[in-house]
């Protein structure tokens, strides 16, 4: 339940794109057509799906504070969190390296129709913003942040393809002049974080439960003590009326 909770949160309720604005240079620049955007798309999952892990175990196993431990005690006092940044940019560099001679060994039209926003995923906030937010939300388990680097990457994948699939269909739209280009897109951008937004009750109904069933026993605790206090009250007059005669 904690895998699929995740999975689903990092797709629709946090969504890098329309949740946290992250990545919109390739966003905007590379959704003109759906088939640029999906492999693009796809070369963001692969990235997030590597680099979140590696940097997992990188802030696991050296960066935080006292990691170090397992080379000896005299290791468990190091804190090395001040390199977290550049570690994670050094892992999210190299990958984007492997998928760049990768697409261009296998789909050259994909590797020139993307051009420079290609290498430029290395930069892409959104990828390390994946790595940034496994770090702070501190995910437990490697599993969880290989889950977390998927669903983040496919919540951005399903923002650029729909981004690019209405841009395709509004290019035969009349739209008014002053809003044609990037104007229109930044509207549809904002409607669609909007409906996004919708989906932040997903996971809550089940909290929702628990947090009235609490409730409940607690007023029943309540009304079990006022019981108990009035039955008190009662022997106390009783007593007190006994005593008088």
């Amino acid at each position: 339940m904690e895998h699929l909770e995740l999975f689903f949160k990092s797709i629709f309720i946090d969504n890098m794109v329309f949740a946290t604005f992250l990545g919109m240079c390739s966003y905007l620049a590379v959704s003109k057509k759906v088939s640029t955007a999906v492999g693009l798309g796809a070369a963001v999952i692969f990235v997030l799906a590597i680099t979140v892990p590696l940097n997992w175990l990188l802030d696991q196993y050296i960066l935080q504070p006292g990691a170090l431990s397992w080379l000896g005690e005299d290791y468990a006092s190091y804190d090395l969190s001040f390199l977290s940044f550049i570690m994670f940019i050094a892992t999210i560099a190299t990958m984007v390296q492997l998928v760049e001679i990768v697409v261009e060994k296998f789909s050259p039209s994909l590797y020139n129709s993307l051009g420079i926003f290609l290498p430029l995923i290395a930069v892409n906030c959104a990828i390390l913003g994946g790595s940034l937010f496994m770090q702070s939300r501190e995910i437990e388990t490697l599993g969880l942040a290989l889950n977390y680097g998927i669903g983040s990457g496919i919540g951005w994948f399903l923002a650029i393809l729909a981004i690019a699939a209405i841009r395709e269909k509004i290019r035969y739209s009349n739209v008014p002049p002053a809003l044609r280009g990037l104007g229109i897109t930044f509207i549809i951008t904002g409607l669609m974080a909007i409906g996004f937004m919708s989906f932040g009750g997903m996971l809550t109904g089940g909290d929702e439960e628990a947090k009235s069933e609490d409730k409940s026993a607690v007023i029943e605790v309540i009304k079990e003590d006022i019981k108990k206090e009035e039955a008190k009250l009662k022997s106390d007059l009783e007593i007190a009326e006994n005593t008088n005669k």
